[in-house]
């Protein structure tokens, strides 16, 4: 065989493949630019405003915030809230389960429509649903007029504010434990069932271990949102001092009277409570990583 032959039998050599990147791969200097970014807008959007908030509060002194916190109308305000979140809590808990039992353990007709109503709150405004509580149950309507003459007002009063803020906060448990239900499917209920154990054992036994932390972490942000509720509340309430105001609804009130040292205090007092609140959720996220990550899917 000839020179010229192994020639060109010989492989050619190829270029070396040029290295791929990742569609996700950013540059340093991309990513930095993001992180700083976010950062940023974190920052100015969440830290800076809690920042003036405390600092506000406590301008004149730790003193002078404790006093403004002890005021008739300041320690009505917050027993209020206080009450309205144990009554609205504990029973947006128990519809949410009932609501996430219904929806996620039996096939019927219009189980789209029954999720899109329980997402309804999130949709319509605060404002509008104290509006409709008002037309419902007001003194002019005939169920209202009808409750108000045998001395059970709701509207103006505190079982309107209980109303409110359970429509308002109604979705957070009930789209928290949805998705982990769906998850688990009904494999262990129909077990326990077969063993011959009632639906309330299956309920306490199988299902209520299987949700408990999503059921914590719901509850937990309906918690927050209950303290914090003000549109629904405020058209509901009337605004009656030392009697239906909530208190976003007296810092609103000692805001627009030039009180800033007590309408600050009461401000820091229930962002201290919202903080409160996500320092535990975050907690339950990192040791429970595993439990909660269902919840993420919708």
């Amino acid at each position: 065989m000839s020179d010229t032959t192994l020639r060109l039998v010989a492989p050619v050599p190829r270029p070396a493949p040029a290295a791929r990147r990742s569609a996700t791969e950013e540059s340093p200097l991309a990513r930095g630019i993001l992180i700083a970014v976010a950062l940023g807008g974190l920052l100015l959007l969440v830290g800076a405003p809690l920042v003036a908030v405390f600092a506000e509060a406590f301008a004149r002194g730790w003193g002078a915030a404790v006093a403004s916190l002890q005021s008739r109308d300041a320690m009505s305000a917050i027993r209020l809230t206080l009450l309205i979140t144990a009554v609205a809590v504990p029973l947006n808990a128990a519809f949410g389960i009932a609501a996430a039992w219904f929806i996620t353990k039996f096939d019927f007709r219009g189980k789209a429509f029954l999720i899109t109503l329980i997402d309804l709150p999130f949709s319509v405004s605060p404002v509008v649903a104290g509006l409709c509580i008002v037309l419902l149950f007001g003194a002019n309507s005939a169920m209202g007029g009808w409750l108000v003459a045998n001395g059970f007002p709701i509207v103006f009063a505190v079982p309107g504010i209980v109303l409110a803020t359970v429509f308002v906060t109604f979705p957070f448990v009930a789209r928290e434990l949805i998705p982990v239900m769906i998850e688990q499917g009904r494999s262990e209920e129909e077990a326990a069932l077969t063993l011959g154990a009632s639906g309330w054992r299956v309920f306490r036994t199988v299902t209520l271990p299987n949700i408990r932390w999503a059921l914590l972490y719901g509850t937990l942000l309906c918690t927050a949102r209950a303290m914090g509720e003000f549109g629904a509340v405020a058209v509901v309430s009337g605004k009656i001092r030392g009697q239906t105001a909530t208190m976003p609804i007296t810092i609103e009130m000692f805001y627009n009277e030039y009180l800033s040292v007590a309408a600050f205090s009461m401000a820091a007092l229930l962002t201290g409570l919202a903080l409160v609140t996500l320092t535990i959720k975050t907690v339950l996220e990192l040791r429970h990583a595993d439990s909660l990550s269902a919840t993420r899917r919708h």
